[in-house]
């Protein structure tokens, strides 16, 4: 056999055994959601994303091994890619596998030959009419006197073992809905049908069915959410969610990823981006657990970006960060994150403990509160891109990551995130309303975190942003710390009037001790902001309420947030009759 062909053979075998285990995960997620089993739901998130990197250094072990030539000779590589195309014919997961294949050749080739010939710089196989044995979508098709006995029949078919506790009452709560939401006198086309993707979303204590009506040429989606009651040995439907902006909440990747099967990941991701049409491929992939994928469609996204603007790079807008220097492209709504080379006082981490913490948000579940991070190493910039300022920064304060190659600066490590508007700029330039409502949100981050067993540890505005849809994330994580970590307390009240003045502590003061009540001080530059957060979010500047806060997860519990909010839940909708 043509040494070539072996060692792109090996790779796909790699690649097909890594997804082989990547739907197994899937496939057991149902029972672990009707036996409510969390802390295995969470140990089996954490696991799968740590599965690929494991998969690509067994592979690369492996070709090193046996084919210790495909380290040496470069010129073997382009004819392994013709290899590993061929492989690719009638593949289920194409795409991803290309992705597979990159992973393990930049592991074992310089970055000299990052280019098409090795690499699948541009796909080679189009995913787009790639059939599975299953359809990936089921048709219901409702009768003219209403939804309820096609919405049972939807339920019915996703084959869920544990009973729902009133499925009646539910499927009365979701047609309730439907009338009061959904307009009613929309007029049926002769094509009027639902579909239905034929696996649930499963994520942390939830399951959800999604979904989309087609009427003519209108696509309506909607999401229905899966949840054990209180008492828990039987499941209700909790919500029904019928917006794009909704479902497009719900899928927002600064919550952790979804486990759902997929046997062609591209014919799920199409169907969400009929839903939710503001969403990139790139961040439906990861949404869905694909990360890795996500990361290759946001590069290409980049690169295209890059061939068709002309605006150079710059320093991102907001108070310059003494650990990262941000970037920005104006055009394109993402910001990039170089660690400094020294960290000025009074920063005391270190390289390896911000990678670490990085390392530990993207295990975490983000609760809709934490951006989410794509991390990559050797970038290369055009030069002729990055304006003056930007580029003097960088290679001044960031140069041992930084390197010259021709008419490109190459990074060595950085992560990007979406572009937000730093929480302290919104303030600054916000009217009341507007105020009031950014510190309302700011507020409910905080405590969101913190119920997830999250401190932000700098908690400042300027490592907070105010996201297209008005949410508040956090997005800097040096600092970041388990509610464990910290000594929340009340500040002691001064003996004297000297000591009430004293530009220093009159009192001991621990490394890891937090004093909430000082909080707003330093959080805000206007009294105006000041005295609304002390106003509104009084339990945020009491050291009782994140004892209780710590005690909660010392006895094992942390909130499971919602990605919809309580008024869209049936329970509250319609009281009683839930």
């Amino acid at each position: 056999m043509d040494l070539a062909h072996e060692i792109a053979k090996a790779i796909l075998d790699g690649f097909d055994e890594r997804y082989r285990a990547f739907r197994e995960t899937a496939a057991a997620a149902q029972g672990r959601f009707e036996r409510a089993e969390w802390d295995a739901v969470r140990a089996a998130s954490r696991e799968r994303i740590d599965l690929y990197d494991q998969r690509v250094s067994e592979v690369v072990r492996a070709i090193g091994a046996r084919f210790p030539g495909a380290r040496v000779d470069e010129s073997l590589w382009p004819r392994i890619k013709q290899s590993y195309i061929a492989l690719l014919y009638d593949h289920r997961q194409p795409e991803c596998a290309e992705t597979f294949f990159n992973s393990v050749a930049c592991r074992v080739l310089d970055r000299t030959y990052y280019r098409n010939e090795y690499l699948f710089w541009r796909p080679a196989v189009s995913p787009e009419y790639v059939d599975g044995e299953l359809p990936t979508y089921r048709c219901y098709y409702p009768a003219a006197d209403g939804f309820r006995h096609t919405l049972r029949a939807i339920i019915e078919d996703l084959g869920l073992r544990l009973p729902f506790e009133d499925l009646r009452r539910d499927l009365r709560c979701v047609v309730r809905t439907l009338h009061e939401d959904f307009d009613p006198t929309i007029e049926r086309q002769p094509n009027f049908h639902v579909q239905v993707l034929s696996s649930l979303f499963y994520r942390n204590t939830s399951a959800y069915l999604v979904g989309r009506v087609v009427n003519g040429h209108d696509l309506h989606p909607f999401a229905v959410a899966i949840r054990h009651i209180e008492t828990g040995g039987a499941l209700r439907l909790d919500a029904l969610l019928l917006t794009a902006a909704q479902v497009g909440r719900l899928f927002n990747v600064s919550r952790a990823y979804f486990t759902v099967d997929m046997e062609v990941p591209w014919a799920t991701v199409r169907f969400l981006r009929t839903l939710m049409p503001t969403h990139s491929v790139a961040e439906l992939y990861t949404a869905v657990g694909l990360q890795k994928q996500g990361k290759t469609q946001f590069y290409r996204d980049l690169q295209e970006h890059l061939k068709h603007s002309t605006d150079r790079f710059v320093i991102a807008p907001g108070v310059r960060g003494l650990v990262m220097m941000v970037f920005t492209l104006p055009s394109f709504p993402y910001v990039f994150k170089v660690m400094r080379d020294v960290f000025k006082p009074p920063k005391q981490t270190t390289h390896a403990e911000v990678r670490a913490k990085y390392q530990l948000v993207k295990h975490h579940d983000r609760v809709g509160r934490m951006a989410d991070t794509l991390e990559f190493s050797s970038v290369a910039f055009p030069v002729a891109r990055l304006g003056e300022e930007c580029l003097a920064e960088l290679e001044a304060e960031c140069g041992s990551q930084v390197e010259r190659d021709g008419d490109r600066v190459v990074i060595g490590h950085l992560y990007i995130e979406r572009r937000m508007i730093p929480l302290d700029l919104f303030l600054r330039d916000a009217d009341d309303g507007q105020a009031r409502r950014a510190i309302g949100e700011f507020g409910a981050a905080i405590r969101e975190l913190a119920e997830a067993d999250v401190f932000p540890g700098d908690i400042l505005c300027k490592n907070f942003g105010v996201t297209r849809s008005g949410r508040v994330v956090f997005y800097d994580y040096d600092e970041i710390a388990s509610l464990g970590e910290l000594t929340f307390r009340r500040m002691p009240a001064a003996a004297s009037h000297a000591e009430e003045v004293s530009a220093e502590p009159w009192f001991y003061v621990g490394p890891n001790d937090a004093f909430p009540e000082e909080w707003p001080t330093f959080m805000f530059a206007n009294a105006r902001d000041r005295e609304h957060f002390v106003r509104t979010q009084p339990d945020l500047v009491d050291p009782a309420w994140w004892s209780a806060r710590q005690e909660d997860v010392r006895r094992g519990h942390t909130a499971d947030i919602l990605p919809y909010p309580d008024q869209l839940r049936f329970s509250v909708r319609f009281g009683a009759s839930a």
